[in-house]
């Protein structure tokens, strides 16, 4: 895959399930930091204020979401239901996507930037 120039163009490339749950994706993190700006960086959707807020991209299993390592750090428990590193989540794709959750790691995030 090339590297898109919009979030749009980035989603269009992915299977058509793929592409309904990296919409949703994209909806709760426009819905939790209104104002922050979508981009793309190394490649993949972003979000930002400042700064960075959080990352997001389709793999052949499931939704990486990058909210940083703070992102991590702070919602450390309730992640031990999905894959996880110092700064990545995997959400299955066969798997509902936890909502309230990313809501909340987004929010934390936009704090931490504002």
């Amino acid at each position: 895959m090339n590297k898109p120039a919009s979030i749009d163009e980035y989603i269009s490339g992915f299977p058509e399930e793929t592409q309904k749950l990296l919409s949703q994706i994209r909806a709760i993190i426009k819905a939790a930091a209104p104002d922050a700006m979508e981009t793309i960086s190394y490649g993949m959707p972003a979000f930002k204020t400042r700064k960075i807020l959080v990352y997001f991209a389709a793999h052949k299993n499931h939704i990486g979401f990058y909210p940083t390592g703070s992102g991590i750090a702070a919602f450390k428990e309730e992640l031990s239901a999905f894959n996880h590193s110092k700064g990545a989540i995997q959400f299955p794709l066969n798997q509902p996507l936890p909502v309230d959750l990313i809501t909340r790691i987004v929010q934390y995030r936009h704090r931490e930037n504002l």
